[in-house]
C-alpha cells in the first residue's frame, strides 16, 4: 500500500516499535514526527478560526473548550498531517484486518482554555454500538500545536485499558499525561481510555486530532458534507478516497452503483451503468454460482 522511496522509507522508521507500543499499551508517543515548519504553517492558518469559534456547550465537550472540524478545507497544510506515511501505516496495520478500506473519521481542532476541568474519561469506540473487545474500530492521533503538559490539560492516557480490557468494569490501575511538544504525535486506539486534563495555567492549549476508522462505519464527522464534490475535486485521488470518495467492497458507499469518485470528474454522466465492486472471495462465489447455473442449463 505504501511506496518505498527514500522519503517514505525515512518516514516509516520506527514503525515496528510504534506498532508494538500501540498494541501492547494501547497508545504510543512519536516525538518530533512533524517538522516545526509544517506545525507553524497549520497553526497560522487556524489562528483566526480559533478566535472566531464560540465555546462548546455541554459537560463532555466542555464549556471552556473550542472545537471545529473540516480541517482539510480550512488549511492546505492539514493534508500533511492527515496523510503522514507512518501514521497511515500504523492505522492500516491496526484496522486493516477488519475492513476493506480505512476512512477519515474526523479532523478537528481543539483549544482548551484556562480553568477547563478534567474531561470525562472515555473510549471513542463507544460511538458505535458494535461488539467490543475483539475489533478495533478507530485510531486517534493528537497533534499538539502548543506544548502539552500536566498543568495545561495534556491528554490523559490509561495504558493497557484497550482491547478486551475495555470490557472490565473496574477503573484502570493508573494513568499518565502524554506530555510532549508540537511536532509530536500521540497515537492511541479507539478502545483506549483517555481524556483531556484540566488547564490550570493562564494560557490556552491547542491541538488537532485526526482520527481514522473502519471504512464501513458511519464516521464521527460527515465527510461528504465537510468536503462536498466542489471541494474534494481539488484533492489528490488518495486523499479524496480517504474522505469517502471510494467504495468499500462489496458495493458499499456507492453513487448510482459506482464509486462516488465519479462526482469529482469535470463532467458527470446523467445516466450511469452500475459496476460490481466485489472482493476477490465474492467474485469467486458469484462466478461459481454462475458456472453451476450453466451446468444446469439455466439462463
Amino acid at each position: 500500500m505504501f511506496t518505498t522511496d527514500t522519503k517514505t522509507a525515512a518516514s516509516l522508521q520506527g514503525f515496528e516499535a510504534a506498532s508494538a507500543a500501540l498494541h501492547g499499551e494501547g497508545w504510543c508517543l512519536l516525538p518530533g514526527l512533524m517538522p516545526n515548519l509544517h506545525v507553524e504553517a497549520l497553526a497560522n492558518d487556524l489562528n483566526p478560526i480559533f478566535d472566531a469559534t464560540p465555546f462548546c456547550q455541554g459537560d463532555f465537550y466542555g464549556n471552556k473548550t473550542k472545537r471545529f472540524g473540516s480541517l482539510l478545507r480550512r488549511s492546505a497544510h492539514a493534508a500533511t498531517f492527515v496523510q503522514h506515511p507512518l501514521i497511515l501505516a500504523l492505522v492500516q496495520e491496526a484496522l486493516g484486518a477488519y475492513c476493506d478500506t480505512i476512512q477519515l473519521n474526523l479532523a478537528q481542532a481543539i483549544e482548551l482554555y484556562p480553568s477547563a476541568p478534567v474531561q470525562f474519561p472515555h473510549r471513542d469506540q463507544d460511538m458505535w454500538q458494535g461488539a467490543k473487545g475483539e475489533v478495533e474500530y478507530l485510531v486517534n492521533v493528537m497533534w499538539p500545536l502548543t506544548p502539552f503538559t500536566r498543568s495545561n490539560g495534556g491528554t490523559i492516557i490509561y495504558p493497557e485499558s484497550h482491547g478486551s480490557a475495555a470490557l472490565v468494569e473496574k477503573d484502570p490501575a493508573g494513568s499518565l499525561v502524554a506530555a510532549c511538544d508540537p511536532g509530536s504525535a500521540i497515537v492511541f486506539l479507539g478502545s483506549t481510555l483517555h481524556g483531556a486534563g484540566s488547564n490550570r495555567t493562564e494560557t490556552t492549549r491547542r491541538a488537532i486530532v485526526v482520527s481514522y476508522c473502519l471504512g464501513w462505519l458511519k464516521p464521527y464527522e460527515n465527510q461528504w458534507l465537510a468536503y462536498p464534490p466542489a471541494i474534494a475535486r481539488s484533492f489528490p485521488p488518495d486523499l479524496a478516497a480517504l474522505v469517502g470518495y471510494t467504495q468499500h467492497r462489496p458495493n458499499l458507499g456507492n453513487y448510482e452503483g459506482v464509486s462516488p469518485a465519479i462526482l469529482l470528474q469535470d463532467q458527470v454522466p446523467e445516466h450511469i451503468a452500475a459496476i460490481d465492486a466485489l472482493r476477490p472471495e465474492h467474485i469467486e462465489i458469484v462466478a461459481a454460482h454462475r458456472r453451476s447455473q450453466k451446468i444446469e442449463g439455466r439462463p
